[in-house]
């Protein structure tokens, strides 16, 4: 390489290496803050809100029985049409009595061969009595016919004992409703075996009044026990709906569970509604509709946003800044929302420009 050649390389370098020490020592514009959110505010208030909270419920039978064979055998007759309203005693079923019948009569039979036996162990106890007054009797007679005596009264009571359980069994072979309900579809017909303590009948639901369970979380207690000691079958508090349907007649609280559930938190809450008409049926599903007629904050629904099923607002902050709060929502109404907790009276949210807010962002307040 020649020397000229090394010569330009070099000055070459030395303006790259200048202009490099140039760049470094300037350094580029500041930034400053990200520029405040336009945005619409608005100030928490509570005021009378009128609505119903809701509960998936489940209606359900005050007293229902599945009605079970006691006895074993064959059915002999069936006295109702399934479906049909029965009144308490009321004769449902009958199985065959005939092998009852002939046990009974056998029972009633040893009893009073039994009751002869007693009668002469009695009269010869007595009559060895009235000879050991007269010293005419070993008294090893006389201790024979008291226990010949004591025995054969053990046995009447065996006997009888023995006419109470075939007279049981016969009665069991008639089947009678244990109260005024409604009759299920019959599960055994004519002629069917059926074994005692096994077989189910068919099952009877009382129809009126009728019960609605359904679950409200812990933190509801307080109010479901007020509500309770306010019970009145005359108000509107509590209202049944299937669909868009409202059942006509109004509920009120039968009982609350004795203990919450620890795996779900809440605890069951009972109703008890008329039905007059057999409308409601046990298993149907529909809503609990609990009238709400309290001071509650009513927010704009489009204040609230939405992180993995959880809501939070943006409160505003004295510094002209906003911090989000989580919050638990109520009903919406319209274009509103309960809100339950999180906020209080005079607190200042944002209701428009949300979507372009974080944690601490800096906001300018525009005009509604």
């Amino acid at each position: 390489m020649s020397r000229s050649l090394i010569r330009k390389v070099a000055g070459v370098g030395a303006v790259l290496a200048v202009a490099a020490c140039g760049s470094q020592q300037q350094p580029g514009p500041m930034q400053g803050p990200p520029p405040a959110v336009a945005v619409t505010t608005t100030v928490v208030n509570t005021s009378n809100v009128r609505y119903h909270d809701e509960y998936p419920a489940t209606v359900t039978a005050l007293n229902e029985v599945d009605l079970r064979a006691q006895v074993s055998g064959y059915i002999t007759g069936i006295y109702f049409r399934d479906g049909d309203r029965v009144k308490k005693g009321q004769k449902l079923y009958t199985i065959d009595q005939q092998q009852y019948e002939a046990n009974y009569q056998q029972a009633i039979a040893n009893l009073q061969v039994q009751e002869a036996n007693l009668a002469r162990a009695k009269k010869d106890a007595d009559r060895y009595h009235e000879l050991d007054k007269q010293d005419a009797v070993a008294k090893q007679l006389v201790d024979n016919a008291d226990a010949a005596l004591e025995a054969a009264q053990k046995q009447v009571e065996a006997a009888k004992a023995a006419v109470r359980a075939v007279q049981t069994s016969v009665r069991y072979t008639t089947i009678y409703a244990p109260f005024d309900g409604t009759i299920g579809i019959s599960q055994v017909k004519m002629g069917s075996p059926v074994t005692a303590g096994q077989t189910v009948l068919n099952t009877l639901s009382s129809d009126n009044p009728v019960t609605v369970d359904f679950a409200v979380d812990q933190r509801e207690i307080y109010r479901f026990s007020q509500l309770q000691q306010k019970n009145n079958a005359a108000d509107s508090v509590f209202t049944l709906a299937f669909g868009q349907d409202i059942y006509p007649y109004p509920g009120k609280i039968h009982l609350l569970d004795r203990a919450v559930d620890p795996r779900t938190s809440t605890i069951k809450v009972r109703l008890i509604f008329p039905n007059p008409k057999n409308v409601l049926k046990p298993g149907m599903s529909g809503k609990v509709r609990v009238l709400n007629n309290s001071s509650s904050i009513l927010i704009p629904y489009k204040a609230v946003t939405e992180q993995l099923g959880e809501f939070f607002v943006y409160v505003v902050t004295d510094s002209s800044k906003v911090t989000q709060r989580q919050v638990t929502l109520g009903k919406q109404i319209g274009t509103d929302v309960v809100v339950k907790e999180g906020l209080t009276n005079g607190e200042e949210i944002v209701v428009q420009g949300v979507q372009n807010l974080r944690e601490g962002a800096a906001i300018k307040k525009s005009e509604q």
